[in-house]
């Protein structure tokens, strides 16, 4: 089995090839289609398609959204649950204070620097993207959708 590239602030966004390369270019150029036919050949029938379509590219967005919105409420429960175990006493009860957008981006996070991000993350209230930029040492996931 080959070897993951180790994830990094560079390369950690993902791409789902399916989706980004197939899925929504044969829905984009439909959607292009048929309004084209539609303004060359307005009627009803023509009308509809154009509804159809924008319909099914709403759907396909929204459907993949719903399953970022699930993964990023696990993400949310798992980095909780790792702060509780691996946060001092004195940080735990602020576990609360950070924002899905935080929580999410430290999960990047190895072990041992944890504790001091999260403190500096609640004293600066560092952005996600600052939170990353901020780690040393990458934890990579490579489950993210």
């Amino acid at each position: 089995m080959a070897e993951r590239t180790p994830q990094t602030l560079a390369n950690h966004v993902r791409i789902d090839p399916p989706f980004h390369y197939f899925l929504l270019p044969v829905f984009a150029i439909s959607w292009i289609l048929s309004v084209v036919i539609l303004v060359r050949h307005p009627g009803f029938l023509h009308f509809w398609i154009v509804v159809f379509n924008t319909a099914l590219i709403v759907a396909i967005i929204r459907f993949r959204q719903y399953a970022l919105k699930v993964q990023d409420r696990v993400i949310r429960l798992e980095e909780r649950l790792r702060l509780a175990t691996l946060l001092p006493d004195s940080l735990r009860p602020q576990i609360a204070r950070l924002s899905a957008g935080q929580l999410i981006a430290l999960r990047f996070a190895s072990d041992a620097e944890l504790p001091a991000l999260v403190e500096r993350t609640l004293s600066a209230n560092l952005a996600p993207a600052d939170i990353k930029k901020a780690i040393q040492n990458w934890r990579p996931d490579y489950w993210r959708v």
